[in-house]
């Protein structure tokens, strides 16, 4: 059993602290691009005015990049004290507007069906009950509407991980770093059947699970 996994069984995990912070400095440069094309995916999915909903957002990059693209409802709600701070000075900095609170994934603070589109990046494989984030995110989510999860895949191939590697690195170094960086959360993440096996235990009855270099998609519609 991985750390991550091992981990999982006893919290959810939450990035606190300096390295919250270094975090912050250290991913947003390759994060960006990212981000940027993720929030032109959920433009696809809602409306002006909507209420988005991002899950463990982290430094906040997707919510903040939405909100260049439209009038929108921005909420992001994470684990971590210290990342809610982070988004908050961050979304001052780039001059949009959008909620930053602290909250549990297993516990979403909202009324049913709230949410016009829910998104999460790079955490699933970090939640302690992913069954009961699922079933909370359908709780949330309005009727005829999206969830969005992209996450590694577990069963990623040696070279995907190069090819990802080689896109944010410069050097030798860096990219033997960045790809035992990988490798070390696809150790944590879920393969396609075990993600398969979880929403059949939701009310999710309309899926898809696409892969794409070292990562899921993984659509979810109510």
């Amino acid at each position: 059993m991985s750390f991550i996994k091992l981990w999982r069984k006893h919290k959810n995990l939450g990035i606190k602290g300096a390295f919250a912070h270094w975090y912050d400095r250290n991913t947003r440069a390759h994060r960006i691009g990212e981000m940027q094309a993720y929030a032109r995916i959920a433009r696809k999915y809602i409306t002006e005015n909507a209420d988005v909903l991002e899950v463990a957002p982290g430094p906040g990059y997707f919510t903040i990049e939405l909100a260049k693209l439209g009038n929108y409802h921005l909420t992001g709600m994470d684990i971590s004290a210290d990342f809610v701070d982070i988004c908050q000075v961050n979304a001052l900095r780039e001059r949009i507007t959008a909620e930053f609170i602290q909250g549990n994934v297993s516990y979403i603070p909202f009324a049913d069906n709230y949410f016009d589109f829910i998104f999460c990046s790079a955490a699933f494989k970090n939640f302690q009950e992913p069954v009961r984030a699922l079933n909370e995110m359908y709780r949330v989510l309005k009727e005829n509407c999206t969830c969005l999860i992209v996450d590694m895949n577990h069963d990623v191939t040696s070279q995907a991980l190069n090819e990802e590697a080689a896109k944010i690195s410069q050097t030798g170094l860096e990219r033997w770093f960045m790809k035992k960086t990988f490798q070390g959360l696809a150790k944590g993440a879920y393969t396609k059947s075990e993600l398969e096996k979880m929403i059949l235990q939701t009310p999710f009855n309309k899926n898809e699970i696409i892969s794409e270099g070292i990562t899921f998609f993984i659509y979810l519609h109510k």
